[in-house]
């Protein structure tokens, strides 16, 4: 299974700023420039995260992102369900729908497989994903001091 773009700059963000130092609370913009991606495009991930409760946005001077406690502690495999969405993993139902899908055995194992993934994630969580021995190399990519 390949994740979307969205979900992977997603996981990226909240690496990020789990590897803030204390107290640290880059913008937008920074963290943009840190993962590699377009400010629009985190942006729209930021959105997502707070809404998801995984981080906050805090507005004014000395505002920024910050990873709420809940967002380091948030299985992966949530993270991902909840961003790639509950659809199946081809498109039966698309226009025209596939001819094939009334007696078709390929959605059902497909749907297994993704479910298989999923669990497979369950257990980590984003304080997991920069723990030891990937901080000190996410902190050297990522441009910041570990805190």
């Amino acid at each position: 299974m390949r994740l979307t773009k969205f979900t992977d700059l997603a996981l990226r963000v909240a690496m990020r700023l789990a590897i803030a130092e204390d107290g640290a609370t880059p913008t937008s913009k920074e963290v943009a420039a840190a993962v590699g991606a377009p400010y629009t495009h985190v942006a729209k991930v930021v959105s997502r995260l707070q809404h998801l409760g995984v981080l906050e946005a805090r507005r004014g001077r000395g505002g920024g992102l910050v990873l709420t406690e809940y967002g380091r502690g948030v299985s992966v495999g949530f993270l991902v369900r909840e961003l790639e969405g509950h659809g199946d993993v081809v498109g039966c139902e698309d226009d025209p729908p596939c001819p094939l899908r009334a007696a078709c055995r390929l959605r059902v194992a497909l749907r297994t497989a993704q479910e298989a993934f999923y669990r497979a994630l369950d257990p980590i969580t984003v304080r997991d994903l920069v723990d030891e021995p990937a901080r000190p190399v996410l902190v050297q990519i990522l441009g910041t001091r570990p805190g």
